[in-house]
């Protein structure tokens, strides 16, 4: 009897110790949801940065981020079993926060540039921007062809300021870390229009009398998601998630809610 209870316990050891080592196989920053098939930085959880003043991309209601790319991300979170978090940075910090894995991915009505793609992988767009042309009523700046001498507000490291600095010099182009300082500027006079992208135009323009759209467009550019190029099962996953919302409608009604059809 003593002897047949010494190999029980034997034997249940050896089980709990094989249980033990097949636990610990996994990575401790995996999710759940696809078996350890990805990791991120917090387990459980999809953090995503963002520069939560550029509406209706992304903006404060309250102490809450909301706005299209809140809800992108959400429905992608939704879809990978994960609790969404989100960060609110300088836009030119996303990229970095991204590349030393601080955040999980960057999404910020973010353009993909070649520049860009030497630093983080991007997913599949969700969405179409336009760069437009904000100037004071009555400007003798009627089109893109007339910006040429005259002082541009842009937004620090979006492709606006890339743009505009490589079209015009950087003698003409004045950075400030929020489209909104931007536009403030050109209200005080100290810019002479402001290049950015074309929705939070509209939220600017209809929140300050005086300012008008040109007709013309000065660029037009894809949207997407970056994520680090060392965590490519991440962007894998989030690929897959944000094309099944894309194929179902989702993104498309996300859009719609923001986006009035004209």
């Amino acid at each position: 009897m003593k002897k047949m209870l010494k190999n029980y316990f034997m034997l249940a050891a050896a089980l709990t110790l094989v249980m033990a080592m097949l636990c610990g196989c996994g990575n401790d920053n995996a999710t759940g949801a696809n078996d350890g098939a990805f990791t991120t930085v917090t387990e459980g959880k999809l953090i995503m940065a963002t520069n939560a003043y550029f509406p209706p991309y992304e903006y404060y209601e309250g102490d809450a981020i909301v706005g299209i790319d809140a809800e992108v991300a959400q429905a992608i979170a939704d879809k990978l079993g994960l609790e969404l978090e989100i960060q609110d940075m300088e836009f030119g910090s996303i990229i970095t926060a991204v590349q030393t894995g601080k955040v999980d991915m960057g999404l910020a009505g973010m353009t993909v540039t070649e520049e860009r793609l030497q630093n983080v992988d991007f997913t599949t767009s969700y969405a179409t921007g336009i760069q437009s042309v904000i100037v004071p009523e009555g400007s003798e700046i009627t089109s893109v062809d007339d910006l040429a001498g005259h002082m541009i507000g842009v937004q620090l490291s979006t492709t606006g300021d890339i743009y505009a600095t490589d079209d015009f010099g950087a003698d003409y182009v004045e950075q400030y870390n929020k489209g909104a300082d931007a536009v403030l500027a050109l209200t005080q006079g100290k810019v002479d229009a402001v290049i950015i992208d074309n929705q939070p135009a509209l939220s600017f323009v209809a929140a300050n009398e005086g300012l008008v759209i040109l007709d013309t467009e000065y660029a037009i550019e894809d949207y997407a998601a970056c994520i680090s190029k060392n965590n490519p099962e991440l962007m894998e996953a989030v690929n897959t998630a944000l094309e099944e919302l894309i194929a179902d409608g989702t993104i498309q009604g996300i859009l719609d809610k923001y986006i009035k059809a004209e």
